[in-house]
């Protein structure tokens, strides 16, 4: 299951597809008793989107066929063990791919010639997505790190290792020999290619960098000047084969004082915007804004979800049952922010007070 959304990933989903794209949500669980219920509920959403598919006229037998089948695959390799707080199934004719989100999604099933990518980018906002890297003089490794986790990302080259010929790290940390280590040329230079590489990731898909390593590993890095110089030091060694969750603790207390910060921030901004009459809150007015390109800052709490209709000038409360609500609009105002190139923060829940769990700074 898929749990990074790149820039260039979300491009390439939301390219048109031969009709029919099927996307597939479905909230689950993560712990017992809840999670019970998780792998039924899956089949059955499944089932559906295969009747809708049989139902629909425009559907030809072998594309209905042939998305079934990738429906199926993808159904097989859904791991509910690890399940999160929301599953994104999507399907088309030759492809299928399985999302797992940290974020709640609502009961779904769109058949379109585009997948439903909204609630994948306001999960990926919402987990404030960050790199770690972790450097060893014959080791670089790299991990995808979210909300409450990092995952080893083998991708841009990473992990990079460095031969062991001539060269014994752990013979040198025995005998105290490492900070000389990082003085070898050879060391100097792979470093070097491993923060070239991390440079142009971060060029394809930036985010805020934490690196780990001995002292005398930051030091170099420092010394050599790259994108490594500017992140966030962890002087920690001995990660480049770590479990990812020795790796999420080591970065967890650095983590969760930048997200208290970030909250800090967003408060005062959200202030300062009331004084000057930017200041915008609840659904109905920051969709109107949202499609209108002005919001510079949207701050949502990080629970908050609302159903609502829209009555044809706004978007009102909806009742119980009604099939005309939209029951994630907050993901559908999140994802256009982004699109018109809006910061968007989720804080904890409780943080904007009156402004009931939506709020942002406007352009204009």
């Amino acid at each position: 299951m898929e749990h990074a959304l790149s820039p260039a990933t979300l491009s390439e989903l939301r390219r048109p597809r031969p009709y029919p794209a099927v996307s597939v949500l479905t909230p689950t669980h993560r712990r017992e008793p809840d999670n019970a219920q998780d792998r039924v509920r899956l089949r059955n959403v499944v089932a559906e989107a295969k009747k809708q598919l049989e139902a629909d006229p425009s559907v030809t037998r072998e594309r209905r066929a042939d998305v079934a089948e990738q429906l199926d695959r993808a159904l097989a390799e859904v791991d509910l063990t690890h399940a999160e707080d929301g599953l994104v199934i999507f399907a088309a004719p030759g492809e299928h791919q399985v999302w797992s989100l940290a974020r709640p999604v609502p009961e779904r099933i769109v058949l379109s010639d585009t997948f439903l990518t909204r609630n994948l980018v306001s999960a990926q906002a919402s987990e404030r997505p960050f790199w770690v890297l972790s450097v060893s003089a014959d080791r670089v490794t790299l991990w995808n790190g979210g909300a409450d986790r990092v995952t080893e990302q083998r991708t841009g080259g990473f992990p990079k290792t460095r031969s062991r010929e001539n060269f014994d790290a752990e013979r040198m940390e025995r005998v105290g020999d490492l900070p000389s280590t990082f003085r070898d040329e050879d060391t100097r230079h792979f470093l070097k290619d491993a923060d070239a590489a991390m440079g142009r990731l971060l060029r394809e898909d930036p985010r805020p960098l934490y690196v780990t390593g001995e002292q005398a590993a930051l030091s170099l890095l420092d010394e050599l000047g790259g994108v490594t110089r500017d992140a966030v030091h962890v002087p920690h060694g001995g990660l480049t084969h770590a479990t990812p969750e020795a790796v999420w603790q080591a970065v967890r207390p650095l983590h969760d004082a930048e997200a208290r910060r970030d909250t800090a921030a967003v408060a005062r901004e959200l202030d300062s915007a009331r004084g000057h009459r930017t200041f915008a809150a609840g659904v109905d007015e920051l969709w109107q804004s949202a499609r209108e390109g002005r919001v510079r800052l949207l701050a949502v709490e990080e629970n908050y979800r609302v159903t609502v209709r829209d009555d044809g000038e706004h978007l009102i409360p909806a009742a119980t049952g009604d099939l005309d609500a939209r029951d994630d609009i907050v993901d559908e105002i999140v994802e256009q922010c982004l699109e018109t190139g809006a910061e968007v923060r989720f804080v904890p829940d409780g943080t904007l007070g009156e402004a009931n769990g939506i709020a942002g700074v406007l352009r204009y």
